[in-house]
């Protein structure tokens, strides 16, 4: 039986998310290039998606470029940020919206669990919901495992938690 375990998770801190979405609404107010035009930036905590909305496609861009940067500023990865496509009106009011992605999908998860068996170790990997348990005898091991999902590319943002 395996003695030792971690979590691999992708989670997102929705307060950080609304300190970043409250820090971009500041500066767009302090903005020249923003003054007497429409922008917009709304997050809805139950959907964990954030709506952009400006008068153009440019201050739109600039609207993303700033949520960036405040996300950033607060420890939120980009990799959980999902940009969808831009819709524009007939009035030429520019729209987005922003997921804001929590857990881990199904096909990230399971190539996630392709790359660890594929390393030869002695551990196993089990997807639960939307995250993952590696478990095994030797904490070496584990932590090789982490060490090379940390050096591999995945489109989602990884955290390790609970390693015991």
């Amino acid at each position: 039986m395996a003695d030792n375990s971690f979590d691999i998770v992708s989670q997102v801190d929705f307060q950080e998310v609304d300190n970043a979405v409250q820090q971009t609404l500041k500066e767009i107010s302090q903005r020249f290039d923003f003054k007497d035009k429409v922008a917009r930036v709304e997050f809805d905590r139950k959907e964990g998606k954030i709506s952009l909305t400006a008068t153009d496609n440019y201050l739109l861009k600039a609207m993303g470029e700033i949520l960036q940067g405040k996300a950033v500023k607060r420890g939120i990865s980009l990799k959980s940020l999902s940009f969808g496509a831009v819709e524009t009106n007939i009035s030429g009011v520019a729209k987005q919206t922003v997921s804001v992605q929590q857990g881990i999908p199904q096909e990230k998860a399971r190539a996630i669990v392709k790359t660890i068996k594929e390393m030869g170790l002695k551990v196993q990997a089990q997807i639960q919901g939307d995250e993952l348990r590696v478990s095994g005898k030797k904490r070496d091991d584990l932590q090789a495992v982490i060490q090379a999902l940390r050096q591999k590319e995945f489109g989602v943002a990884l955290q390790f938690t609970n390693y015991r």
